[in-house]
């Protein structure tokens, strides 16, 4: 586990710094796969994208950058669904590489975006909240049709997600609980945002106001939650393609099941928080 996240915090670190920080696996198609119930993945190889399904149609969250749109889209008719079921788009966080490709597959699709409030402004602006002028750094505008508050429940037939406000990453960074049930057994899980730094400013002049309180209050919030299943918009965050390749030489979902994957995650993220903090601090006085 401790070299998954390692991996993961390391490509995650790069994110948001420039067009060139974009990792080579970030387009490259991968194939999709089932995690458990209702729960597929259909991102990229490096991008995660998770479609649930139900009787009445399906939700998707996050949209990869916009060149991932299509192997989206490919994904989710390559595991025999139809994209015009798709009725609702959902959005882990207001970076490019998760939001970049909402604008099109909410075109393809026709399905209603919602978004908690504190990315709302980023989404529909097409803009890095905070760097607003970094033309690399923005994503493609979309309208926003429902604003979420912490705790807000997204449902379909067959399918309720709770949005869980765990800011920082993104003052609306967005962490997705459901109920899966899988031979028998049901289980917690939960679509972690992120609490990277990445190119936030954490220092004078703060990337947003509030930001330091913002990661502080999401590492207390996060300690206290159960996964189960813990997913991810960076997949290597808990290893999912490894995950994949196992679950389908065990013919078993089981794999996926690591309640003690989270936890240990959260503990190395708010280590490299404070002492990034530290560091940013010492080297400004």
């Amino acid at each position: 586990m401790k070299s998954l996240v390692f991996t993961g915090l390391a490509a995650a670190a790069m994110v948001m710094s420039a067009p060139a920080f974009a990792q080579n696996n970030w387009n490259k198609p991968t194939e999709p796969f089932h995690v458990a119930g209702n729960i597929y993945y259909v991102g990229t190889e490096g991008l995660g994208a998770y479609l649930f399904t139900g009787p009445k149609g399906h939700v998707l969250l996050d949209g990869a950058t916009p060149q991932g749109a299509p192997i989206i889209e490919a994904n989710i008719a390559k595991l025999g669904f139809k994209l015009s079921d798709v009725k609702i788009l959902l959005n882990s966080h207001a970076h490019f590489d998760h939001s970049g490709g909402l604008a099109q597959l909410k075109k393809d699709t026709g399905a209603q975006l919602a978004i908690m409030e504190g990315d709302v402004s980023a989404i529909e602006g097409g803009f890095y909240l905070g760097s607003e002028d970094s033309k690399t750094m923005g994503a493609p505008p979309v309208k926003v049709d429902r604003v979420l508050k912490d705790g807000d429940k997204v449902s379909l037939e067959g399918i309720e997600l709770t949005a869980n406000l765990t800011p920082g990453h993104s003052r609306g960074c967005t962490s997705w609980s459901a109920k899966a049930s899988e031979a028998g057994k049901t289980y917690d899980v939960l679509v972690f945002c992120s609490a990277t730094v990445a190119a936030n400013r954490i220092t004078p002049p703060l990337q947003y106001a509030g930001i330091v309180e913002d990661y502080r209050a999401t590492f207390a919030k996060v300690k206290t939650m159960k996964a189960d299943i813990p997913l991810a918009p960076h997949p290597e965050f808990f290893g999912l393609l490894e995950k994949s390749a196992k679950a389908k030489a065990a013919k078993s979902q089981a794999v996926f099941v690591d309640p003690g994957a989270l936890g240990t995650l959260i503990a190395k993220l708010e280590n490299d928080f404070e002492t990034t903090l530290k560091e940013r601090t010492a080297k400004a006085q």
